[in-house]
């Protein structure tokens, strides 16, 4: 904060959720959380099937069975709605991020970390995934600060772990090139299985995993180094 008690214009540090509205319109604690949870999952099967744009309050209201006078005592509006699901299905940790997994240093190979975390995330963050990336045209000027920032910090903690391995200076963008690449592979499965239906998923998962395993392996190669390599 400075002085005047505002907040300094700078980009949040990339860990941080998005700001949820403050509302007090009802004193039952577990009642706001079981009303919140009813409008938010309604929510988010409607933002899935028809769009943000295209959902409407009197949509939420209808499909969650909370009557349209009373809503507004637990979330502020649609925007709230969607902050509190990017929240929940995004930027919660329930996953650990490729970066997390290989600084565990547990011995197994990159391609073997890749895969254990796709399979992760194309699972248990599909819809979170889906929501994100079909939402962002319509995300609040602070949100997609937000969101830039959380992605930036995730580029760059995998883009150290990348350099780690492969040995890359400094100045190298590659590493964070690659980074980013790994990122748009985790919303390969999400945001286009419809196309691999007939494919059974641990091949497209070994597939994509290997892919990656090997592009890492040619960086190395060429700063003169070699990732761990899966056994056998």
């Amino acid at each position: 904060m400075n002085k005047k008690g505002k907040k300094d214009d700078k980009q949040p540090a990339g860990d941080e959720q998005l700001v949820e509205a403050d509302v007090h319109g009802v004193q039952d604690s577990a009642l706001i959380e079981m009303r919140r949870e009813q409008i938010c999952e309604a929510a988010l099967e409607l933002f899935l099937q028809k769009g943000f744009a295209s959902t409407t309050i009197r949509d939420i209201c209808a499909k969650s069975g909370v009557n349209q006078a009373s809503i507004y005592d637990y979330i502020a509006n649609k925007n709230d709605i969607l902050r509190r699901l990017l929240n929940k299905l995004w930027f919660g940790r329930d996953v650990p991020t490729l970066a997390e997994r290989l600084e565990q240093d547990d011995g197994a190979s990159l391609e073997d970390h890749v895969a254990d975390y796709l399979r992760d995330v194309w699972s248990k963050k599909r819809k979170g995934t889906v929501l994100v990336y079909r939402s962002v045209p319509y995300l609040q000027a602070d949100d997609l600060k937000a969101m830039r920032a959380r992605d930036r910090a995730v580029i760059e903690r995998l883009g150290k772990q990348l350099r780690a391995l492969t040995h890359l200076p400094e100045d190298d963008p590659r590493a964070e090139v690659m980074a980013n690449l790994i990122g748009f592979l985790a919303a390969f499965a999400p945001m286009r299985d419809w196309l691999n239906r007939d494919v059974d998923d641990e091949v497209i998962l070994r597939t994509v995993a290997a892919g990656v395993a090997a592009m890492v392996e040619r960086l190395a190669d060429e700063a003169g180094s070699t990732p761990p390599k899966k056994d056998g």
